[in-house]
C-alpha cells in the first residue's frame, strides 16, 4: 500500500468450499510466477472469516496434508478490499463464481478475470477475461490454464491440491453422480501423467470425502454455516445450506427448531433451505431437502417452485415433517445438485 503497488486478489465464492479455496490458491500462485507485471502482488483470499475455516473440514485436511499452514492463508476479514479499490490499487480475479453479492457490488469494476463452471448469469465486456465452462470442477479450468502456461510452473503440491479437488467435485469421476465431464477426466489424467507419484484416485477421494462428511462435534449452527449460500431479493434473504448427514438424522437433532429460528434471526434470513446429500458404496448420491420459514407465504412459494420445477425436474416426494413451519422432501432426481437448484430458488424469490 505504501509503495502503491497493485494488489491482484484471486478470490472464490462465499461458500469457500475446497474448489473455491484451491482454485484461488493455485491460480494466484500461477499468476505470481507467470505474470509479466512483477510490480503486482498476487494474493489468494479465502472468502470467509478465519473463524469459519475450521468448518471446511476437507479443505483443512488437504492443506494440512500438504504442509500448508493456516497461518499462511489470508481470509476475507483480514483484507479491506473496499479500501484497496478506493485507493485505485485493486485488481480482482473471481474463481468458482462470477457475480459478486450485493454487499460487494462496488468491487465489480475491479474484476479483470473470471473462471467459473456455472451457467453465465451476466455478461462482462472487455477488458475482463471470461472463462465460463460447464465442467465438474472449477479446479479443472485452473488446471487447463496452468497447463497452457509456461512449462515447469506446475509443481507437485499444486498438482496434488488440484487433483484431489477435481476428484471430490466430480465424485471420483463417477458417471453415476452426473457431475464429471471429459475435460475433468482429461485434467486428472494430465496431473497423474506429470506426477506419477500422486496417490491412487480411490484413496485420495476416500480420505477427502471422509473429511468432508465428518460433522462430529459440530453444533447445528456450524453445520448450517459449513456449506452456506445466500440468495436475496429486494426484501427477502434466503439461506441454502449443504448438509452432510441424512435429512431424517438432521431433523432429529435435539432443539433443532430453536436452532433454525436462532440461526435465521441472528443473520436476517427470511427462510432456509437445507439440502442433504449422502452417498452409497457406488458413489451414487441420495438427496433430500427441507424448506424452513416462519413466513408461510415464502415457504409455500418455495415448496411450490421446487415441486413444479422443470429445468431440471427434481421429482420431489413429500416426507413427514415434525413441524408445520418446515416442509421436507425426498429428491428423486439425485443428479440435481445445489448448483442446479439455486436458479429455481432465485427465480422463486
Amino acid at each position: 500500500l505504501q509503495h502503491h503497488r497493485e494488489i491482484h486478489v484471486v478470490m472464490g465464492n462465499e461458500a469457500c468450499d475446497l474448489d473455491s479455496t484451491v482454485s484461488a490458491l493455485a491460480l494466484a500462485y500461477f499468476l505470481a510466477q507467470s505474470s509479466p507485471a512483477p510490480r503486482a502482488a498476487f494474493i489468494p483470499v479465502l472468502n470467509i472469516p478465519r473463524a469459519d475455516f475450521a468448518l471446511r473440514t476437507e479443505t483443512t485436511f488437504l492443506l494440512r496434508d500438504q504442509g500448508i499452514p493456516a497461518a499462511s492463508l489470508i481470509f476475507r476479514d483480514e483484507i479491506d478490499l473496499g479500501a484497496l479499490h478506493r485507493a485505485g490499487l485493486l485488481s480482482l480475479t473471481l474463481v468458482d463464481h462470477h457475480v459478486l453479492p450485493g454487499a460487494d457490488a462496488a468491487l465489480e469494476e475491479a474484476v479483470v478475470e473470471v473462471l467459473d463452471h456455472r451457467p453465465l448469469e451476466r455478461e462482462r465486456g472487455p477488458p475482463c477475461r471470461v472463462t465460463v465452462e460447464p465442467v465438474g470442477s472449477c479446479a479443472t479450468l485452473v488446471t487447463e490454464r496452468i497447463a497452457q502456461g509456461p512449462p515447469g510452473l506446475l509443481d507437485r503440491t499444486t498438482a496434488t491440491l488440484l487433483h484431489g479437488t477435481i476428484l471430490v467435485d466430480c465424485i471420483n469421476l463417477s458417471p453415476a453422480a452426473g457431475k464429471v465431464t471429459p475435460r475433468d477426466v482429461a485434467c486428472v489424467a494430465l496431473l497423474e501423467e506429470r506426477f506419477p507419484e500422486l496417490p491412487p484416485r480411490d484413496s485420495v477421494f476416500g480420505a477427502l470425502q471422509a473429511a468432508k462428511f465428518d460433522v462430529t462435534g459440530l453444533t447445528t449452527e456450524q453445520m448450517l454455516r459449513k456449506d452456506l449460500k445466500v440468495l436475496s431479493s429486494d426484501d427477502l434473504v434466503l439461506a441454502i445450506s449443504g448438509i452432510y448427514v441424512d435429512l431424517e438424522t438432521f431433523l432429529q437433532r435435539p432443539g433443532l427448531l430453536q436452532d433454525l429460528d436462532a440461526f435465521c434471526q441472528a443473520r436476517g434470513y427470511t427462510g432456509l433451505v437445507a439440502m442433504t446429500v449422502s452417498f452409497n458404496d457406488h458413489h451414487e448420491p441420495t438427496r433430500k431437502l427441507a424448506v424452513y420459514s416462519r413466513c408461510e407465504t415464502l415457504r409455500a412459494t418455495l415448496c411450490r417452485a421446487l415441486e413444479e420445477a422443470t429445468t431440471p425436474s427434481l421429482h420431489l416426494q413429500p416426507l413427514p415433517s415434525p413441524w408445520p413451519c418446515l416442509g421436507a422432501f425426498a429428491q428423486g432426481n439425485a443428479l440435481a445438485s445445489r448448483k442446479k437448484v439455486l436458479p429455481i430458488l432465485r427465480a422463486a424469490l
